[in-house]
């Protein structure tokens, strides 16, 4: 076929701008469907780098939902939803933090508030100043133990069924500032007004530290804060240099962590030689570090028990985890918790933080103690009960082997990982704490102590701690008055439940009275002599070797 050149060009320029018109025309068309069917929200949000996609595609579906979405929604909880189901997709303890919550979180850690320093409970829906905390603001300002607070600033508060938490709120504040407390002291009718200037209060984490016997110290730690080893040192210093002690128990029970570091420094002082591997971390984008002792033992302690309970977990597992692994001294109790993760905290623009699970930490054997949890979340949670459910509280043989992967201890003996640390010694769980009645009954009992010292137990101000703990019986007349005052506040317990728990119940009354006496070096004292562990304990630090006695 013969084509003409040169009018190929004139062909073209005559259906040029028809061809133009048909796509322009199916253009709009198709632009007018999709605008029907998916509105499009325009935002000046440069595009996000590769590794930010995730964050612009959740920003996108939010602003949609802000948007477009039926009902009004709060941003910020769903934001906070979107971030914990998150986190929840990791492990137990990678978490978010609210900027309140965050603020009580770090109290707990740096073992510090700012207060006004005072020592409080809730009796007949009237706050009740248990003690004034010694060298604090409220000392200074003269309020006393047994002053009922009923106005802060200018809200009325007896009466009204306050949470304890609200309250705490109301007193706590900035160091520095003021705060107006009415007190209402003793049979008086008016209201004495005491302006209180807030300060830092110390959070103790140890909790006592006083002699078992002749030989033996006895300190109990109840977290790992910033201050922890301060507290430790000097109580092991007292200790050491005015009672004379010998031989050190480690009380590590409900203890649920805190700062590595802290746990490490003490390791430190229980180990006189340098170099010591005490614990070492390692994660996918963190490096191995390993912990060792300094070598800067200032006090040397013979033979060292530590007491570990289902409740010690963390920072706890690490100290027991090297003593034991090392042959440093004998682990006695039940299973600990099981966690072997290491979280590091990030602060985050609105005042909030994360906390983020970033290494797994080892003892010096090299066993992980994570117990796992693959399984979800409430799987996790739940395995405390299935001890319980199991008889593993109450029969060594029970504890299972989580790794059957054996590791070895300094002398030789073989431990596992991977679910806790396990003791040397077991200890099964009193079953007083299955009972029902002693534990409702129990409750009532520092509102009841506190009522009976405040009217007739003022003639055992004469005693002295010793003479205390030696001589002093709780009576059946004082059970009695007890149990008419739980009776009087909704306790429902019958006589012979009373009967059974008899002996428990006048133990613990004991206990807190010495507590109102003696501080918590007088709880402890009375409460530890029939302590199983402590006997435990005592029992094996009376052998001439006691780790070779453990191992039988």
């Amino acid at each position: 076929m013969y084509q003409d050149q040169n009018n190929s060009p004139k062909k073209l320029s005559v259906w040029l701008p028809l061809l133009f018109a048909l796509v322009l025309v199916a253009g709009m068309l198709i632009g007018m469907r999709m605008q029907s069917n998916s509105p499009v929200i325009v935002t000046d949000t440069p595009e996000a780098p590769i590794h930010a996609l995730g964050q612009g595609k959740i920003e996108e579906i939010i602003r949609y939902i802000e948007a477009k979405y039926v009902d009004e929604v709060d941003r910020e909880e769903l934001v906070q939803e979107v971030i914990e189901q998150m986190l929840a997709k990791l492990d137990p303890h990678s978490n978010y933090i609210t900027a309140e919550q965050l603020r009580e979180v770090n109290e707990q850690l740096e073992g510090n508030f700012d207060g006004i320093g005072v020592e409080f409970m809730m009796l007949d829906d009237t706050i009740v100043v248990v003690a004034p905390l010694a060298g604090g603001p409220s000392e200074a300002a003269g309020i006393q133990a047994g002053d009922k607070i009923v106005q802060i600033s200018d809200s009325t508060i007896a009466g009204v069924n306050m949470d304890t938490r609200d309250v705490i709120n109301m007193l706590r504040g900035e160091k520095g500032t003021d705060v107006e407390v009415g007190i209402l002291r003793g049979r008086e009718k008016k209201v004495r007004k005491f302006t209180v200037t807030r300060d830092e209060i110390p959070m103790h984490s140890v909790d006592v530290a006083y002699m078992l016997d002749d030989k033996t110290g006895y300190i109990k730690i109840n977290r790992f804060s910033a201050t922890t080893y301060e507290e430790f040192m000097q109580g092991l210093e007292k200790l050491i240099e005015e009672e004379g002690m010998e031989d050190l128990v480690v009380d590590l029970r409900h203890n649920p962590g805190g700062y590595l570091q802290q746990a490490t420094n003490i390791l430190s002082q229980l180990f006189a030689r340098k170099d010591k591997l005490l614990v070492y971390t390692e994660g996918r984008a963190v490096n191995r570090n390993n912990y060792e002792s300094t070598g800067r033992a200032f006090f040397d302690i013979d033979d060292i028990v530590v007491l570990i309970d289902e409740g010690s977990a963390s920072a706890s597992e690490i100290l027991a985890g090297a003593i034991q692994d090392h042959d440093r001294g004998i682990i006695v109790g039940r299973r600990s918790f099981g966690k072997g993760l290491v979280q590091e905290q990030y602060k985050l623009r609105d005042g909030s933080a994360l906390r983020l699970t970033v290494a797994r930490y080892y003892t010096p054997s090299g066993r992980s103690i994570q117990k796992p949890y693959g399984e979800g979340l409430e799987e996790y949670e739940s395995e405390m009960a299935h001890r319980f459910e199991s008889g593993e509280l109450e029969g060594k043989h029970e504890i299972p082997t989580v790794d059957s992967t054996k590791y070895y201890t300094d002398n030789g003996r073989v431990v596992y990982g991977g679910g806790g640390i396990s003791p040397d010694i077991f200890v099964p769980l009193d079953t007083i704490i299955y009972n029902d009645a002693y534990l409702e009954l129990r409750q009532h009992i520092p509102q009841f102590v506190f009522r009976y010292m405040n009217n007739a137990g003022k003639g055992l101000e004469e005693y002295t701690l010793d003479s205390f703990t030696r001589k002093f019986e709780v009576s059946d007349d004082v059970l009695a008055k007890f149990l008419a005052y739980a009776k009087g506040h909704g306790a429902d317990v019958g006589p012979e439940a009373i009967e059974s728990n008899k002996a428990e119940l006048k133990r613990f009354i004991k206990a807190r009275i010495a507590k109102h006496l003696f501080d918590d070096k007088g709880f402890y004292t009375v409460w530890n002599q029939d302590d199983t562990m402590v006997k435990e304990a005592l029992k094996v630090l009376e052998k001439p070797i006691p780790l070779t006695a453990s191992q039988k």
